[in-house]
């Protein structure tokens, strides 16, 4: 009898119970955890606050109604307490990247999407030595080259205003980040610059496979698209297969771009290949056209086993790599413009501080080198300002509990298998945590303690860690821009180095007049895996000439 109802228009009327009532009815270890109402039932109000490109604001708000623990999705816990971030993202403990990776997959697993933990295990270590100190070193040559051509457009068209009776010429300060980025990555990661710079615009090669003809795509739109669609289907995996059959364009688009940037890293990674192959056959496997860049480490590693990795699998890394490393850094330098303009006081004391450190020569006609800049106190507490105010990596990124007897968080247990995440822009901007003008950008605050805390001596820090000198233990805990623990961010140190040289070079050798935001609306922006900013328009002119 039940098998004949099964067969009738009636079993329909099963599908809301399946879909709906059954992850609820599962996850009665956590049912009494408040939240948004849908959230406990379906995995549809996490996506469709991703789909409208505000995840981060939308698990703010809710922990802001409900407390510092919200069920996001119905197996789903956000923790809004920064001493659960040494918890779930732990070296030991045996914590999994849950299904919401799977979502990011193409061409094969790499270090990001990778769930097993041995397989993890064994791609960083094949891909650490890549950000090994000896290797960043080499890396400055590669950012110095493609900031200078940003200079050069820069100059021109300050230059060009100049002639035109105007003081400033107007640009879109995010298009000329992201094209700084992309050709900076670009040049490290497949070998050289995408052209973005010269050009003025987005443009990128694109093969569907290595043999296949090249056509060319918008690669800081597909990216774009990438993150986004990646990001909403992650809250719903299972979805993936028949989301291009879905009636909003927004799905179809968005795995189009994945296909796209993917051909993007298949076109470099293949050139290079050749180029190397074409070096070796003529026995030229070292020599004055060998660069030392993250491709060539890349192609270099080896795992424990003495292992390199497949082409698919270098071609998956330098993906990563590619994506790990335009966007974040060309988000938070736009972001960064923008807070140092808005804020009375910050630009003059960041020139000054440019002025007084870098020498003559490089003050005025070229870049400067990153040993004249990595131990400015006041540049490092900028950058460390508008990873806090900014947080380009703003959710909550997901764990599952470890099997055993489960883990207990804020007097809480979560048995095994319960997904849970620290939303990174909901600690970022606590006034628990940072003070009431939590959400004023303010350097100084790197300095002084802000928590109602005993306050620390200042500490003479170098380096990066000198901006935070000030902080209280709390604070320092609850600063979580690269992630924590062993998939924390393996580009960091690379990451650093590059914003520091793309702070002194753009207000070492140029002046501001903020645009953006006239109307006090502020500085717009969309998430998809990464919160963007989406324009910042400024008036740019030469300090020096």
């Amino acid at each position: 009898m039940f098998l004949s109802f099964l067969f009738t228009p009636y079993s329909l009327l099963l599908l809301p119970f399946l879909f709906y009532l059954l992850p609820y009815l599962r996850s009665h270890a956590i049912r009494d955890i408040p939240g948004p109402r849908a959230a406990a039932f379906s995995n549809l109000w996490l996506l469709y606050q991703c789909r409208r490109g505000r995840r981060f604001k939308a698990v703010d708000d809710a922990h802001k109604k409900y407390g510092k623990l919200v069920r996001i999705q119905p197996n789903h816990v956000s923790i809004a307490d920064p001493d659960a971030i040494p918890v779930i993202y732990s070296h030991g403990g045996g914590w999994l990247k849950s299904e919401y990776y799977d979502a990011f997959v193409s061409i094969h697993r790499g270090l990001f999407n990778t769930r097993d933990r041995a397989e993890h295990s064994r791609k960083r270590k094949t891909v650490s030595h890549t950000f090994s100190a000896k290797s960043i070193s080499q890396f400055e040559q590669y950012m110095t080259y493609n900031l200078q051509e940003l200079v050069k457009q820069w100059d021109r068209l300050s230059d060009t205003a100049i002639k035109c009776g105007q003081e400033y010429a107007e640009i879109d300060s995010l298009h000329w980040f992201n094209y700084l980025a992309f050709d900076i990555i670009g040049d490290l990661a497949f070998g050289k610059p995408f052209g973005m710079l010269p050009a003025g615009q987005d443009i990128a090669e694109v093969k569907k496979t290595p043999n296949s003809p090249s056509t060319y795509a918008r690669a800081v739109e597909v990216l774009n698209r990438r993150g986004e669609v990646s990001s909403t289907l992650g809250c719903l995996p299972s979805l993936k297969p028949f989301a291009k059959y879905l009636p909003d364009r927004f799905f179809r688009d968005g795995l189009q771009a994945v296909e796209d940037l993917a051909g993007i890293a298949v076109a470099r990674v293949n050139e290079r290949l050749a180029s190397t192959e074409q070096r070796q056959k003529n026995g030229q496997e070292q020599g004055p056209a060998e660069r030392v860049d993250l491709l060539a480490r890349l192609m270099e590693g080896k795992d424990e086993n003495g292992e390199k990795l497949g082409r698919d699998e270098l071609t998956a890394e330098a993906l990563t790599q590619l994506i790990a490393g335009s966007d974040t850094t060309s988000n938070t330098s736009c972001a960064l413009l923008y807070w140092v303009l808005r804020t009375p006081g910050v630009l003059a004391k960041l020139q000054q501080e440019l002025d007084e450190a870098l020498p003559r020569e490089q003050r005025g006609c070229c870049v400067p080198d990153f040993e004249s800049v990595k131990d400015l106190p006041y540049l490092h507490k900028v950058i460390s300002e508008t990873l806090r105010i900014h947080s380009t990596s703003s959710l909550g990124l997901p764990r599952l509990v470890p099997p055993g007897p489960g883990i207990t968080l804020r007097n809480r247990l979560f048995p095994a298998g319960t997904e849970l995440s620290v939303p990174a822009y909901t600690i970022h901007h606590s006034p628990e945590i940072w003070g009431q003008d939590a959400e004023e950008f303010r350097p100084k605050r790197w300095d002084e303690p802000t928590e109602a805390q005993p306050q620390q001596q200042e500490g003479n820090n170098v380096g990066g860690d000198q901006a935070g000198a000030g902080l209280t233990p709390r604070q320092k805990a609850a600063f979580i821009p690269f992630s924590y623990g062993p998939r924390s961010c393996v580009g960091r140190n690379v990451a650093e180095m590059e914003l520091a040289l793309i702070v002194a070079t753009v207000f070492g050798r140029y002046g501001f007049e903020l645009r953006e935001g006239e109307e006090g609306k502020g500085l717009k922006t969309r998430e998809g895996f990464l919160r963007k900013p989406l324009g910042c328009r400024v008036g740019v002119r030469r300090r020096w000439r």
